[in-house]
C-alpha cells in the first residue's frame, strides 16, 4: 500500500483528469495490477468453499477482514487487488451458481481480470428496495430470451473493460409466488438493443472509470444457455449475492474511517486558532474521541459478523449483517463529516479524500437495499426471536 497505492494517488488523479475518456482503463491501473498479480496479491475476496478457483486456497471472512479494510484507505486500490465491487460479487455468483461453460466464458476472465462485470436489478421506475418490484420484461422466444426494460445506477457499466452484465428480470409475473416470478440471465454488453443512456453521479462524483449507467434493454435477444441457476430463481441468487458484498462494502468502509482519522489528528496538530493548536480545543478532542470509537465498534461488530458467516454461513448470519449493513455506513458517514469539518473549506475539496470518502459512505446506505429494508427486516427478526422464548 505505502510502496504501490498511496505513492501513486497524484498520478492516478492525474491520468484520471487528463483522459479523453474518463471510463477507460487507466495506464497506471494496468501497471499496479500486474504487479499484484505477478506478488500472488489477487482475488483475495474469494471464500475458502471456492478456493479451487484461487491461487490461495481461499479466504475466510474473518481473515480477509483486515486486507478490506486496508483496500478501504483508497477508494480505487480494491480493483489492483481485483476485489472491487461489482466484480467480487459478481464471480461469487458464477462460482455458485453458473454452469461450467459460463464459468469458462466469463468467470476465468473475471478471475484473471481480463474484463469487467456490471450487476442490473436497480429500475428507476419502481421502489427496487422490494426486488419484487422489478419490471424488465424477460420473455422466452424458442431459445432465446428477450429482455425489455430500463435499469440505472449500474456499477461498472460505464468502463471500457466491462464485457458482461448480469440482469434480473421479471420471467414468469403471473406466479402466485412473488419470489419466484424473477430470472438472472448473463448478457454481453454489446448485445444488440443494450443502450447506454448515460453515466450517473452520486453527490455529484462520477466515481469514474468505473462509473455507475442508465440503460435501455430494447428488444435484446439473449440466448437460453445464458440464464443463471434457472427459471424464477433470480431473487434466491440476490439473496445469495448480496450478503457478502454488504460486507465487502463495511469492511472498506472502516478503512475510509480510519484514514479520514488519521488525517484529522495530523491536520488539528498542525494548525492553530486563536492562540493554540486547534487540538488542544476540547471540542476537537471530544469528536477525535467519538471518531476512535466509533471505528473501533465498527470494526468488532463486522469482525463478530464475519466469525459468524464462518461458523454458519452467510444465511444463518443474516441478523449480523443487517445490524453492519445498518450501522456501519451511517457511522463512517458522521465520522468522515467529522473529520471533514477539522479540515475545514479543504476537507470538501478533492485535495484531501474525505469528501469522495463521504460520498461513498452515502450511497453505500442505498447500495444493497436501503437502511430502512434491512432495519426493518432485523427488526421483525429479533422480534419473534425474543417474543417466542
Amino acid at each position: 500500500m505505502d510502496r504501490h497505492i498511496h505513492a501513486n494517488e497524484e498520478v492516478y488523479a492525474e491520468q484520471l483528469d487528463s483522459a479523453s475518456n474518463r471510463f477507460a482503463a487507466l495506464p497506471l491501473m494496468n501497471e499496479l495490477k500486474a504487479q499484484a498479480k505477478a506478488e500472488g496479491l489477487w482475488n483475495l475476496f474469494i471464500p475458502e468453499e471456492y478456493g479451487n478457483f484461487s491461487n490461495h486456497g481461499g479466504l475466510s471472512n474473518f481473515d480477509y477482514y483486515p486486507l478490506a479494510e486496508t483496500m478501504g484507505r483508497v477508494l480505487w486500490c480494491p480493483e489492483v487487488f481485483n476485489c472491487n465491487a461489482p466484480d467480487s460479487g459478481n464471480m461469487e455468483v458464477l462460482m455458485k451458481y453458473a454452469t461450467p461453460a459460463q464459468q469458462q466464458q466469463w468467470l476465468t476472465p473475471l478471475l484473471n481480470g481480463e474484463i469487467r462485470s456490471s450487476y442490473a436489478m436497480t429500475e428507476p421506475q419502481v421502489a427496487s428496495s422490494d426486488a419484487t418490484n422489478i419490471e424488465l420484461s424477460m420473455v422466452r422466444d424458442g431459445d432465446e430470451w428477450l429482455l425489455n426494460g430500463r435499469k440505472w445506477f449500474i456499477t461498472g457499466a460505464m468502463y471500457e473493460r466491462t464485457k458482461i452484465i448480469i440482469v434480473m428480470g421479471k420471467s414468469d409475473p403471473d406466479n402466485p409466488d412473488r419470489h419466484k416470478q424473477q430470472s438472472q440471465i448473463l448478457v454481453p454488453k454489446d448485445t444488440p438493443g443494450v443502450e447506454l443512456i448515460r453515466p450517473l453521479t452520486t453527490l455529484g462524483y462520477d466515481d469514474a472509470p468505473i462509473g455507475h449507467a442508465e440503460l435501455v434493454f430494447n428488444n435484446v435477444r439473449v440466448p437460453a444457455a445464458n440464464l443463471l441457476l434457472g427459471e424464477g430463481r433470480g431473487f434466491e441468487i440476490a439473496q445469495g449475492r448480496l450478503g457478502p458484498g454488504r460486507m465487502h462494502h463495511c469492511m472498506r468502509l472502516v478503512g475510509a474511517a480510519q484514514r479520514a482519522l488519521e488525517l484529522s489528528c495530523q491536520r488539528v496538530s498542525n494548525r492553530s486558532t486563536f492562540g493554540r493548536k486547534i487540538s488542544q480545543h476540547q471540542s476537537i478532542r471530544e469528536d477525535i474521541a467519538r471518531c476512535f470509537s466509533e471505528i473501533e465498534m465498527a470494526r468488532l461488530l463486522i469482525l463478530k459478523t464475519c466469525h459468524q458467516m464462518d461458523l454458519v454461513g452467510a444465511q444463518a448470519a443474516r441478523d449480523m449483517i443487517a445490524a453492519c449493513k445498518t450501522s456501519v455506513p451511517m457511522m463512517v458517514q458522521t465520522i468522515i463529516d467529522r473529520c471533514i469539518q477539522m479540515h475545514g473549506a479543504g476537507g470538501l475539496s478533492k485535495d484531501y479524500f474525505l469528501a469522495e470518502a463521504f460520498n461513498y459512505a452515502r450511497w453505500c446506505r442505498q447500495a444493497d437495499g436501503p437502511d430502512q429494508v434491512h432495519q426493518m427486516a432485523l427488526g421483525k427478526q429479533i422480534i419473534d426471536r425474543y417474543s417466542k422464548v
